[in-house]
């Protein structure tokens, strides 16, 4: 039996990031003074080869001991399955392809084992397509449900049921579904984050209109519940600074990692990216949020199927494993970034 995520907390991972340079004012004012960086040296640096890997089959995934794991994508229903079973929720009708067959195609041909799968707005509370793809492919996916922050508190039966019964392992807070005016620290908020770490279960942030709009409420809430996990997706939005204001908003994320539980998504990298793929602006942002948090805190995303029209979801694999060669990451962390940091984080699951 799994122990719970509080447990695994207590055994806290060593990685060989945590060797390189301090988390300092200066290194991240450093950082914005360069396009690409090498801001550290090995003695005998074990190199990735990020053609070889993202080349790789699916086969060839199966004969390492690390599987490469997707940590934020979406399904949603066919056009067909909308009509039917699965309604899309009024107004945020899709208008990309994000049905299974289409998501279980794009990962056997990217040589990718499994994902978590983050329920998409397209479908807001109804979270019966992302729980029918769970039930029929337990081995290969993981699901995030998406918090309902109603001001009854119906949402905080929803969350248990959700995790209980359906088997969702993490949630997602959008803060732009709180009601208007109300911050995700309110009462609401603040008893969904407790439940989710009584739960064992990560709260995953999508701070989308900027880092420095939701970072007090989330150090308030790591301060008040430090046993919920947190996961921060896209790199909170932080794009390499071009001024005063985004370098701040940079180095608040990076101060960050002084909570033990709080995880980064080096994920939707052309979102974050100011140039286009392989989205090469984004290595020295790697580099330090690795050298902050540690490769074994950092898990690769792709945010499928938005990916496929940016640069292909093969390449949305391919463009992190280049920018890893430039930085450059060891093989070890390397492996941690595409896939065992979220088999740790989620144990039990993607068992060889």
């Amino acid at each position: 039996m799994p122990v719970t995520y509080g447990q695994w907390l207590l055994k806290p991972l060593i990685s060989a990031a945590s060797a390189r340079f301090s988390n300092s004012s200066s290194s991240c004012s450093y950082l914005f003074t360069v396009s690409v960086v090498k801001p550290f040296t090995k003695e005998t640096p074990t190199r990735v080869s990020a053609a070889k890997m993202a080349t790789s089959s699916g086969a060839d995934n199966k004969t390492n001991s690390t599987k490469v794991i997707d940590s934020h994508l979406h399904v949603w229903a066919s056009p067909e399955e909308a009509a039917g079973k699965y309604p899309y929720f009024p107004g945020q009708e899709p208008t990309l392809r994000g049905d299974l067959d289409f998501l279980l195609q794009s990962l056997e041909e990217a040589g990718v084992d499994g994902a978590l799968i983050v329920q998409p707005i397209n479908h807001k509370f109804d979270h019966s397509l992302v729980t029918s793809v769970l039930k029929k492919y337990p081995n290969k996916f993981v699901g995030c449900c998406l918090a309902n922050p109603a001001a009854d508190g119906s949402g905080l039966k929803h969350l248990e049921e959700l995790i209980v019964k359906d088997g969702y392992r993490a949630v997602r807070f959008n803060p732009y579904l709180w009601p208007s005016g109300q911050k995700m620290t309110n009462d609401i908020g603040k008893r969904l984050f407790s439940k989710a770490g009584e739960l064992g279960v990560p709260v995953g942030f999508m701070c989308m209109k900027g880092l420095d709009l939701h970072i007090s409420e989330i150090q308030e809430l790591c301060t008040e519940f430090p046993s919920t996990v947190v996961l921060l997706d896209h790199l909170s939005f932080c794009k390499p600074p071009t001024n005063d204001e985004e370098s701040f908003a940079f180095s608040e994320l990076l101060k960050l990692s002084k909570f033990p539980q709080v995880y980064i998504k080096f994920s939707a990298l052309f979102r974050v990216s100011r140039i286009p793929f392989p989205y090469q602006d984004l290595a020295p942002l790697l580099s330090q949020v690795v050298s902050s948090f540690g490769a074994n805190r950092v898990m690769w995303g792709s945010d499928f199927p938005y990916v496929v029209p940016e640069c292909g979801y093969k390449g949305g694999k391919e463009a992190v494993l280049s920018i890893a060669n430039q930085v450059p990451l060891s093989s070890s962390e390397l492996e941690w970034i595409m896939g065992k940091t979220v088999v740790q984080l989620f144990q039990g699951q993607w068992v060889p």
